[in-house]
């Protein structure tokens, strides 16, 4: 499996609207593509408290790929988007790792190998 981690920097107050977009529309979405989401977090104490930050697992490179692309092309996410930020824009910044476990990993579910 490989972990995707996603940490997104809303524009100030701009938080509670990508929230949301996320319970409201973006998770059925994913359930719909076959996206998986491990979690979600909002930064408690840190460099930021406007961050989302959430984690999806993987199968491999090729699923995340072609899923995202998916995503990112669905008539429903486009909409949802668009009127998530019909208010002006919610994110100034996202970044994304790809990691891979560890020979020591002990997490959510067993590596490949």
């Amino acid at each position: 499996m490989i972990h995707e981690l996603r940490i997104y920097t809303c524009l100030p107050e701009r938080l509670p609207a990508l929230q949301q977009r996320f319970e409201i529309a973006t998770l059925a979405i994913w359930e719909r593509l076959g996206i998986r989401s491990l979690g979600f977090w909002t930064t408690m104490i840190g460099s930021s408290s406007n961050d989302l930050t959430y984690l999806l697992e993987w199968r491999s490179l090729a699923e995340r790929e072609q899923k995202w692309s998916e995503f990112i092309a669905d008539r429903e996410w486009k909409e949802a988007k668009a009127k998530s930020e019909a208010d002006g824009p919610i994110v100034a910044n996202i970044v994304s790792s790809l990691l891979q476990p560890t020979r020591f990993y002990r997490g959510f579910s067993k590596p490949s190998e």
